[in-house]
């Protein structure tokens, strides 16, 4: 396995087209990109994609295989990116990490406010579990941070960016799907999703709305990332509540409905330690509105 099997099989997860991949991001011909993705299938002894009416899907294990494709990119860049600061060390540096799945979402309009006042600096890149990106921030490692507000970290700071919906995630057929929304006394009975301790905010939240909502489910399985998430509920044919941004990543094999009533919600947080001086985070976090209006404005 090589990386620009990665490479290949992440864009087109991503375009959900071979043509699109092939034409627009990687620059090469379809039935190339067919073969690759082929001996890449072959390599892990699975079907990563299928073809359908909309394009081309994903399928349970390419899913699953996604998220860590995507880390193993990322973390290649970052090596990357930590060489060329070693080789270059008069070249300011700055390293921002992202809760899996959001960079997708902020990363482009960090960069862009970043690069507008400073074109020369060396940006590194890590996506990860929050609790692991605050241990980063508080060790030196990562200068700034979008994740969930962790406790523990006395000596971090937070500034809130969004607050984000929890939304019901569940199959495209299942009968509550014919809902327009779903109360929490629906999820009674259903094979329930949860996250697990890995994203101790969230799981916190979630189980804090069930408590909250006069209800007891005792969850089924437990997703340590989204897209692990997806393919439990897809494969269980059970049900789980995620934050908004999940939508993006929905197969159509699932879908989501939002919670009557009062919908709880997490919040995503842009976090960085309190004695850090770097002026490339200080200019960050003097441009913090502008990158919520930004991202607010795409994403509409």
């Amino acid at each position: 396995m090589e990386l620009r099997h990665l490479r290949y099989f992440v864009a087109v997860a991503e375009a959900g087209s071979l043509t699109v991949a092939a034409e627009r991001k990687l620059h090469t011909s379809q039935p190339s990109l067919s073969r690759q993705i082929r001996d890449l299938e072959d390599e892990v002894g699975a079907q990563l994609l299928r073809r359908s009416a909309r394009g081309i899907e994903l399928t349970p294990a390419g899913r699953a295989f996604l998220d860590h494709a995507r880390s193993v990119l990322s973390q290649v860049e970052a090596a990357t990116q930590a060489a060329r600061r070693v080789a270059h060390p008069s070249k300011p540096c700055f390293a921002m990490g992202f809760l899996t799945g959001h960079e997708l979402r902020w990363m482009p309009e960090a960069l862009r406010i970043l690069r507008d006042e400073l074109p020369n600096i060396d940006v590194m890149i890590s996506s990860q579990y929050s609790p692991l990106l605050a241990d980063g921030l508080s060790k030196g490692k990562i200068d700034a941070a979008f994740l969930r507000r962790e406790q523990g970290a006395p000596d971090l700071a937070f500034r809130l960016l969004v607050k984000e919906p929890l939304v019901v995630v569940l199959p495209s057929d299942h009968p509550l799907a014919a809902l327009k929304a779903i109360s929490p006394e629906d999820l009674v009975g259903e094979t329930f999703v949860t996250v697990s301790r890995t994203a101790p905010v969230l799981r916190g939240i979630i189980d804090n709305y069930l408590v909250r909502s006069g209800i007891k489910i005792t969850p089924a399985h437990e997703a340590d990332h989204v897209t692990m998430g997806m393919s439990l509920i897809a494969s269980t044919r059970g049900v789980g509540l995620l934050p908004a941004y999940a939508q993006n990543f929905l197969p159509s094999s699932i879908t989501s409905r939002p919670l009557k009533g009062d919908t709880p919600t997490v919040d995503l947080v842009l976090g960085y330690k309190k004695s850090n001086k770097s002026p490339i985070l200080k200019l960050l976090l003097s441009r913090l509105d502008e990158l919520v209006a930004r991202v607010s404005k795409e994403t509409r």
